[in-house]
């Protein structure tokens, strides 16, 4: 095994443990709140990679 590959599969899992600590956190809005701020990473994200292509 490579190390991407386990780099890749260690913070898919840390990705997934934190929506799933999210959706159980008894806190309102905490899923709501995760949801938005990684649609707002992914737009930043991908506005960063077309301007630096």
């Amino acid at each position: 095994m490579k190390i991407n590959t386990l780099r890749r599969n260690l913070y898919l899992l840390a990705k997934l443990l934190g929506d799933v600590q999210a959706v159980r956190s008894p806190r309102k809005g905490a899923i709501t709140r995760r949801i938005g701020r990684r649609i707002a990473g992914k737009a930043t994200g991908r506005m960063l990679g077309r301007l630096f292509r």
